[in-house]
């Protein structure tokens, strides 16, 4: 219920920059209050503690994600045509917002081990997509059928991945989207059916 209320996507938002600017550890909740507009004891009314913030970001932000790729594939035949789109949406999401690209490479990584095991639960529906998609491919003769499935998407999530988090690394210097194309080649090529 909470979820659905602006105030709880305005402090999501303002935690988005925070995180990006301060880092993780130094982002303290009234910062995050302060960026959102809102009183220190609201952030309360809707997160537990920061680490509940920064769960909840990137739990808001993977749900829209995958219901934009969703459809953004939905009726594409072609798993080779799904894989660039997904590829193409993720670096146009981060390429289109820094801080989410700084907090989602950099900052989320930085975090205790306990927190990282509660992020990657919350990736395990964009990994799963990822299977999909594979899976569809090797139905279709895209993908070789012979590989393992965890492993092609450990490939595939793997190269997007780092190149996004290079990427953030060199100052976001270049065009990541003008990437997709070469890293959808390259993924196919490596998968792709013999």
């Amino acid at each position: 219920m909470k979820k659905n209320k602006p105030k709880y996507k305005q402090i999501i938002d303002a935690a988005v920059v925070v995180i990006a600017e301060h880092g993780y550890h130094q982002a303290q909740v009234s910062k995050i209050a302060k960026q959102a507009g809102v009183a220190d004891g609201t952030i309360y009314l809707y997160f537990k503690n920061k680490e509940d913030i920064l769960i909840s970001l990137f739990q808001e932000k993977m749900r829209i994600f995958i219901e934009y790729i969703e459809e953004l594939i939905a009726g594409k035949q072609s798993a080779s045509e799904q894989l660039f789109l997904m590829i193409e949406h993720h670096f146009r999401v981060l390429a289109d917002n820094h801080n989410l690209a700084v907090v989602t490479q950099l900052e989320i990584r930085q975090t205790n081990k306990d927190l990282r095991l509660k992020i990657n639960g919350i990736l395990k529906e964009y990994l799963s997509l990822v299977d999909e998609i594979i899976s569809r491919g090797m139905e279709k003769g895209e993908i070789n059928s012979d590989l393992d499935v965890r492993l092609v998407r450990q490939m595939i999530f793997g190269t997007i991945d780092e190149t996004v988090t290079t990427w953030v690394m060199n100052e976001e210097k270049y065009d990541l989207v003008a990437l997709a194309p070469q890293v959808h080649k390259l993924l196919l090529n490596g998968c792709g059916a013999v």
